[in-house]
């Protein structure tokens, strides 16, 4: 069963509102951390601004794909565009990848840089209000995210959440540069560690569009419960040779059905829509079911 127009124009608008609400906050906070940073002599300021652009860059990246991927099949791609979206959820780890290396580096190389000043004051109070808002931009994306069960929504909510992340070593170096100019380097140790934090995040997001990408099957609990609703259905004896495949975000389903040798072809025909349609209500992760009729001879 296809997905409806009205579904897929649902699904649109609600990637569209999180991620270009993403893409404002995003460009509110570039140019003021980075006003921040210059005017107030942070350079870890600085870097934090850069990291926060780079979310503007995977924001960008899911608005341009989301009328791809939601694209209804046609002839060329009869089971959907799906896969386009699974390609940008693995561009945005990559791009999480190297802003973790990029921001480890740097830190690595600035430890025995001096400072000649300490940082203004507000420069912390912009990295403190830095993390706040993203702590909560990405609490409302992930939720859209899960919502929607789009891997890609939920890849950009972890760009959030290490951007929010990067402002924390950010805080505590402008702070320790106020109070103890000479432990300056603590800075670049906690940007290292925190670059660790995104790493993690980068290599989850990663294994699972790579998962999707070489057609992973469910859960064993989604399988069980398909089997479930499929052998409580009057006339099916039992299923199997059940596979799965994550398409998107959910699973296309196809199996074989044993219903009794006496049924007519019309009678297991019957019984393939009835199925088809159980299963595609009682379970919203499934969107697609295709089933093979086979006599029971027991």
């Amino acid at each position: 069963m296809a997905e409806s127009s009205e579904n897929r124009e649902t699904l649109c608008r609600a990637v569209y509102r999180v991620t270009f609400g993403g893409l404002v906050i995003n460009l509110l906070l570039t140019g003021l951390k980075m006003a921040a940073g210059i005017f107030g002599g942070s350079q870890a300021m600085v870097a934090d601004a850069l990291h926060s652009l780079s979310d503007m860059v995977t924001d960008v990246a899911v608005l341009l794909g989301v009328p791809f991927w939601s694209a209804p099949p046609d002839k060329q791609h009869p089971y959907g565009h799906w896969r386009i979206e699974t390609l940008v959820t693995m561009v945005i780890g990559l791009l999480l990848v190297a802003v973790a290396v990029g921001m480890a580096v740097s830190s690595m190389q600035d430890l025995h840089v001096q400072h000649s000043s300490s940082p203004a004051w507000y420069t912390l109070w912009a990295a403190i209000g830095s993390l706040v808002i993203k702590e909560a931009l990405y609490q409302w994306t992930v939720r859209t995210g899960r919502r929607l069960n789009s891997s890609a929504v939920i890849a950009n909510a972890w760009h959030h959440r290490s951007d929010a992340f990067s402002s924390i070593p950010a805080a505590a170096a402008i702070l320790i540069a106020r109070l103890k100019p000479e432990w300056a380097y603590v800075d670049h140790i906690g940007a290292v560690i925190v670059s660790g934090f995104v790493l993690h995040a980068a290599w989850g997001i990663i294994r699972s569009a790579a998962a999707d990408l070489l057609d992973a099957g469910a859960p064993d609990t989604l399988c069980r419960q398909i089997r479930e609703v499929c052998e409580s259905i009057e006339g099916v004896s039992s299923v199997h040779a059940m596979r799965t495949r994550k398409v998107g975000p959910g699973y296309h389903l196809d199996l074989h059905v044993l219903v009794p040798a006496a049924y007519s072809v019309r009678q297991g025909h019957d019984i393939s829509t009835r199925l088809k349609h159980r299963v595609l209500d009682a379970l919203p992760e499934v969107r697609d079911v295709v089933a093979h009729i086979e006599p029971d001879d027991e």
